[in-house]
């Protein structure tokens, strides 16, 4: 299975990390996708790269049959140990070794940046029945707020050329002029994550392409964020703060 070089390194090196230091998605989301696609019992949703299964836990409220596909073992481990009733299997959006038409709807979450789409979207139509829909989820930081603003700075800014990204909206270009889709409805939802100071650094030294540095330019990054951190008035490392993210919510569905 091929997958990005950053995820491919990183991911394998920080799945715990990855599962304590990122924040679930707000049910009101859920909600949104779930209406949208559909999702509910009798109904089959694969979850294309899973992870650790952030957003898996919350496709199996929905009483639908999820399908969880990840490339990276660490990850598909993982979520195979807290998600011991979904089923788990190794693949990815490309490839994902799973039956024509097996599915009403798929979700990425956190996810379709790392694809290529060019491959991706082809499986994505194999998978689905006819009227089936696609839902695309992403957490983004509210960079309304300005010191998150300078957070993400730190993030993007020792990050590779070809990293991917949600932010510049290149998802969409796979889908414009591509006949057999709707037009994609969206929703937005603020989504305040209730952590510490150590996660909120352990989230940023989880991150794929930032793993993969050197011990030095880790701990310049370390540094960095920690300092951004104490210029907010947060100083010790297990103290509580609240991190500003956004949910975006996405879906298209394939006409009959």
């Amino acid at each position: 299975m091929t997958v990005h070089h950053a995820a491919g390194i990183g991911y394998p090196r920080s799945a715990g990390g990855y599962e304590r230091s990122r924040p679930s998605y707000p049910m009101a989301a859920l909600a949104r996708l779930a209406d949208a696609l559909p999702l509910e019992a009798g109904r089959r949703v694969v979850d294309l790269g899973a992870g650790t299964g952030k957003f898996t836990r919350l496709l199996a409220l929905t009483g639908a049959e999820v399908t969880a596909v990840e490339p990276v073992a660490e990850m598909r481990e993982r979520l195979a140990e807290l998600l011991p009733g979904v089923a788990v299997t190794a693949g990815t959006a490309e490839s994902t070794g799973l039956p024509d038409g097996c599915a009403d709807a798929v979700v990425a979450a956190q996810s379709w940046h790392w694809f290529d789409a060019g491959r991706a979207l082809p499986e994505v139509e194999r998978l689905l029945r006819p009227g089936g829909a696609l839902g695309l989820v992403w957490n983004t930081y509210d960079t309304t707020v300005p010191w998150v603003a300078e957070f993400q700075e730190i993030y993007f800014r020792c990050a590779p050329r070809d990293l991917p990204s949600p932010l510049d909206d290149g998802w969409r270009a796979a889908f414009t002029g591509r006949p057999g889709w709707s037009a994609e409805g969206e929703s937005h939802f603020p989504n305040p994550h209730l952590t510490t100071v150590a996660d909120v650094v352990e989230r940023m030294m989880s991150s794929s392409h930032i793993v993969v540095l050197g011990e030095r330019e880790q701990e310049e990054v370390r540094a960095q964020a920690v300092d951004l951190l104490r210029r907010q008035g947060v100083t010790r490392g297990e103290e509580r703060l609240e991190m500003p993210y956004t949910t975006d919510v996405y879906w298209l569905r394939r006409r009959p």
